[in-house]
């Protein structure tokens, strides 16, 4: 077991204990720490937030909501979508978090598959063909002073509480279905990037399985959740974890470049920071330790799906090389190996499909049997729809999704292993490779990059003698496109559906 991932929690750990009756236990001895911060200043204790969550259950089930009901809420992360996902969970409905990011095309896609019983938005009616009760945000703290429900259902940790949806880079959003115990399981295998009171900044939407399903952790162990500003700003986010005294510090690699490049940045005081976590992209050796000399704290990466929730990640101690090269080892309660097109394990050092198995693993694709039998088998293995590797010592490295990779010529190119090698050049701040169609190689690759600054201005010629340099001939980008930033999904990944559009308008160069 690793010491780091076992440190002592809040609370003693208590496996058949829901997520509503955590919190009331961490009420009852630390009902005056802050729960959540968020950028304006506003806070809320465990105590508060425990009676905010009881007068808005109150509220929904006057509403109707009772046990299997779909509370839908279309909030950005927030204090008030704290409460009211507890308050739904005490009534044992199901949450469906719907990031307001998204489109109305996938907001109705959404609401039309749930029918959810409540719709909590920001502002105006969401379009659908279902039947809901709307409720604005602006209601929402009216509510929180109200009693009790009369009544609350038994506490039951394997009723399904918990909806989460993926970003839909391959079509529409898919909602991944989840109960208290695989909140439990995510609490005993988070890793290093928590401890007993932490203040741990919150980058990923509240939406994000990031959040929905590491709600168990952050109570049992008293943390406080800061929640930054949206949209996410370089200044602001530096400013607010000096002010709150953050210890963990999160985000992806491009949002510490932004960070670090901050004028005022060593100015600030950090000296609160313990660890700090990044991935959702390649992050080359150079960043992790800029990240840790200036941070003057570990860094560790970590890997995971929303269907999975749980997968690897490094640990305090690892290389700088080797957070860069790798995605870490799986979590201490959970399993991963690679497989051939046949399911057969393969080798350490062998290419393949990445499979996960644990406790944390969703239930299934919401009201999709042949989707969720197209991942998830019997015995309980995901597959994660990416392909990659295992060393001799477990750690994973990945080559990214198996839509992604492209046939140039007759040789399979893996986008990921390109993108690591390129985000190492001094010139290059991001970047990211599709496919374009070639009438002569059938597919060749264009990566886009966002250049550093203050460096030299990226070429093709560059830029292709130095992927040369660590990978074979042919998987070195045919074109590049210098562009000032990536597009994103609303989870913040990079939307490489709108790259490849773009890529048919980047001409070959003869």
């Amino acid at each position: 077991m690793n010491p780091l991932s076992s440190a002592p929690a809040a609370l003693p750990h208590d496996p058949e204990r829901t997520a509503h009756e955590l919190l009331r236990a961490v009420t009852a001895e630390h009902g005056d720490r802050d729960a959540y911060v968020e950028a304006s200043g506003e806070r809320l204790t465990f105590g508060q937030w425990d009676q905010a969550a009881d007068g808005t259950a109150s509220a929904l089930a006057e509403l109707g909501v009772k046990v299997g009901d779909v509370v839908a809420l279309i909030l950005p992360s927030s204090i008030d979508y704290a409460i009211c996902y507890q308050a739904a969970m005490r009534l044992g409905a199901i949450t469906s978090g719907i990031n307001p990011r998204l489109g109305p095309v996938e907001v109705a896609s959404i609401l039309d598959r749930t029918d959810p019983r409540v719709v909590i938005a920001e502002a105006g009616r969401p379009a659908s063909k279902s039947t809901f009760t709307l409720v604005a945000r602006s209601q929402l703290r009216s509510l929180r002073q109200l009693d009790p429900p009369w009544h609350l259902p038994t506490a039951d940790p394997d009723r399904p509480m918990a909806v989460v949806w993926t970003s839909g880079t391959t079509g529409v959003p898919k909602g991944a279905i989840f109960n208290n115990r695989n909140l439990t399981a995510v609490c005993v295998g988070a890793g290093p990037l928590r401890g007993a009171f932490d203040r741990r900044i919150s980058p990923t939407p509240f939406a994000h399985v990031g959040y929905m399903l590491h709600l168990s952790e952050e109570i049992e162990y008293a943390m406080t959740t800061v929640i930054p500003p949206t949209p996410w700003k370089a200044d602001a986010v530096l400013a607010l974890m000096a002010r709150e005294r953050v210890t963990v510090g999160q985000g992806v690699p491009s949002q510490w470049r932004l960070l670090l490049a901050r004028p005022e940045f060593d100015d600030t005081d950090l000296s609160s920071l313990r660890i700090c976590g990044t991935g959702a992209a390649p992050v080359p050796p150079s960043l992790i330790t800029e990240m840790q000399e200036r941070l003057g704290c570990p860094v560790v990466i970590g890997y995971t799906s929303t269907e999975a929730a749980l997968t690897t990640g490094s640990l305090p101690g690892d290389s700088p090389d080797l957070i860069a090269r790798t995605v870490g080892r799986a979590r201490e309660n959970v399993a991963v190996r690679v497989v051939n097109d046949a399911g057969e394990t393969l080798m350490p050092g062998e290419f393949g499909n990445v499979q996960c198995r644990s406790a944390a693993t969703m239930l299934g694709y919401w009201r999709d049997p042949d989707a969720t039998r197209s991942v998830l088998g019997a015995d309980g293995w995901l597959d994660t729809g990416d392909l990659g590797s295992l060393d001799v010592d477990g750690y994973l490295t990945l080559g990214g999704r198996r839509s992604e990779m492209y046939l140039r010529g007759s040789y399979n190119v893996y986008p990921v292993e390109v993108e690591r090698v390129l985000a190492e050049h001094p010139s290059v701040a991001q970047v990211a490779i599709v496919a374009k169609a070639d009438t002569v190689l059938g597919e060749i690759g264009v990566a886009f990059i966002v250049p550093a600054p203050h460096e030299t201005s990226p070429t093709l010629a560059m830029m292709r003698e130095w992927t040369k340099r660590s990978v074979a001939d042919y998987k070195a980008p045919d074109l590049i496109k210098i562009v000032s930033e990536l597009p994103l999904t609303s989870v913040g990944k990079v939307d490489k559906r709108v790259l490849a559009d773009r890529a048919r308008d980047v001409p070959r160069v003869t």
